[in-house]
């Protein structure tokens, strides 16, 4: 297992790819939910990227306050369908808390997640915050650690 953060810069070409295919595959293909993916926030992403045997397995990015939020963000957490039997979800969720923490040196961070992911969240210190809304025809909440 190898965990990397990036800047979008540092992305190589094929790594821009891989993980722009995984969203795609996952939350737009898998979650047959058409959205405007490339939003002009990657560029003010880290990227956190979890290989498995070279390939991706796992992604999010993390953004400072005030991008995303009054605080720092995760967002477009993803586990590749090939590699959920590895149960990385938790994994990269530890690894973007702890990215945030020496990059951004903030403990407060805020998440949309979706709603039925709010235990899953939970358990790495987040609590909702709001009221159930729908965020692409899905139900979301907002989740924060203080």
């Amino acid at each position: 297992m190898e965990i990397e953060i990036k800047a979008f810069e540092a992305l190589s070409v094929n790594e821009l790819y891989e993980l722009l295919a995984l969203r795609n595959e996952v939350f737009i293909i898998e979650q047959n939910c058409v959205y405007q993916d490339l939003d002009g926030y990657d560029q003010k992403a880290l990227h956190v990227l979890v290989r498995d045997n070279d390939e991706l397995a796992a992604y999010a990015r993390i953004f400072n306050s005030g991008i995303k939020y009054e605080t720092a963000s995760i967002g477009r957490v993803i586990v590749s369908p090939r590699k959920r039997n590895l149960k990385l979800g938790h994994v990269l969720v530890k690894h973007a808390i702890e990215g945030i923490q020496k990059h951004f040196k903030t403990h407060l961070i805020t998440i949309s997640a979706q709603e039925q992911l709010q235990k899953f969240y939970g358990a790495h210190g987040f609590e909702t915050t709001s009221e159930s809304y729908f965020e692409d025809n899905i139900p979301h909440v907002e989740m924060q650690i203080k």
